[in-house]
């Protein structure tokens, strides 16, 4: 277990003070509104999966088999496994940017050689599949993201306590920013054009500038919020969805105000979150195989169900052209699969919290 101290305060930092309105968390919501469109087998054994990626152009989702060293790839189109790639060892987050057709993959490494090599990031080439480069990334690179002005990757290095940055067209690392804690997720908003990062070990967001390579804020979250690891932006909304993996629970934040406007209940151990902005859903998948859906509104959020859907279920992907929900699966009756899900109001799944 990780130790942690909770800091619910208003923070001031550069002449500007933030304070917090939290709402009451929801009730239990009905089951969960998904039904199984498929179940396809992948390669590399029952071991962990973690983050998935979508290049919508290409419908291709790109998974990392963090478990089996692997990064499968994924036709959402045909439904079939085009590629398995192996030498990824104990691979965490996978970034996929179209424009760069690039892929840029976490790899922590095993652990014999974690202290004399550390992590790397991996870049592949999207369209040939073949290594570019491996990226020095600190000591447990997860989950990252990319700022387009800036052709920058902002990397999580969650044991690390840093921020490692990467020049995309160099491949070099560039920076490594200190954050105090432990890093959860990284996003990018491209109406600030801030890099925010959760410092989990904090319970704290703060704000980087992609350009100066700065920290520029600190925020606070509310003592409703444990360990805020899992984060993901709706920019047209100006929402942030911050997911609490030691207590269970799911924040909305203003991103115009930077405060907190609800907190709902999700699954326990929340991690990866994914969105549906043609049809406005917010789906949070969790370490105990619960699958929670929202609807979001201009308000915030409105709870459509929960249910599980197997066993460590903590990685879900959206389609958003045609609104399939994809979790892979390390245990299906002895095999890993990827599951498919389509939104249904009459869903006939498991609802066990």
């Amino acid at each position: 277990m990780k130790i942690k101290c909770h800091y619910a305060r208003a923070v001031s930092l550069m002449g500007v003070t933030l304070g917090f309105l939290v709402v009451a968390p929801t009730t239990l919501a009905a089951k969960l509104p998904l039904v199984t469109v498929a179940n396809v087998p992948l390669p590399g054994g029952t071991s962990r999966f973690d983050y998935q990626s979508l290049d919508g152009a290409d419908h291709v989702l790109f998974i990392s088999h963090m478990g089996a060293g692997r990064v499968v790839v994924f036709n959402t189109t045909t439904r079939t496994v085009t590629a398995d790639l192996r030498g990824f060892p104990e691979a965490t987050g996978v970034t996929a940017v179209p424009d760069l057709h690039r892929v840029f993959v976490s790899v922590t490494g095993h652990w014999w050689d974690q202290a004399f090599f550390g992590g790397s990031i991996v870049v592949l080439n999207s369209t040939t599949l073949k290594t570019l480069a491996r990226i020095p990334a600190g000591t447990f690179p997860d989950g990252s993201a990319y700022v387009p002005a800036v052709k920058r990757l902002f990397v999580s290095d969650e044991a690390g306590r840093t921020e490692t940055v990467i020049n995309t067209v160099t491949n070099r690392r560039i920076a490594t920013l200190p954050l105090g804690g432990e890093a959860g997720m990284t996003a990018y908003d491209p109406v600030t054009g801030h890099v925010l990062v959760n410092v989990q070990t904090l319970d704290e967001l703060l704000a980087i500038d992609p350009v100066t390579k700065q920290i520029v804020a600190r925020y606070s979250l509310p003592a409703t919020c444990h360990h805020n690891h899992g984060l993901l932006l709706d920019v047209p909304s100006r929402l942030a969805f911050i997911a609490c993996d030691h207590n269970a629970r799911l924040l909305v934040m203003n991103l115009n105000h930077m405060q907190v406007t609800a907190v709902h209940r999700v699954g326990r151990d929340p991690d990866v979150l994914a969105i549906d902005l043609k049809r406005q859903r917010l789906y949070v998948a969790s370490e105990s195989g619960v699958v929670s859906v929202f609807h979001i509104t201009k308000d915030g959020l409105r709870k459509l169900g929960q249910g599980y859907v197997g066993d460590d279920a903590h990685s879900v992907a959206v389609d958003p052209s045609t609104g399939l929900i994809y979790l892979p699966i390390e245990d299906f009756h002895g095999k890993p699969v990827l599951k498919i899900m389509r939104y249904q109001i009459t869903g006939t799944a498991d609802g066990r919290q």
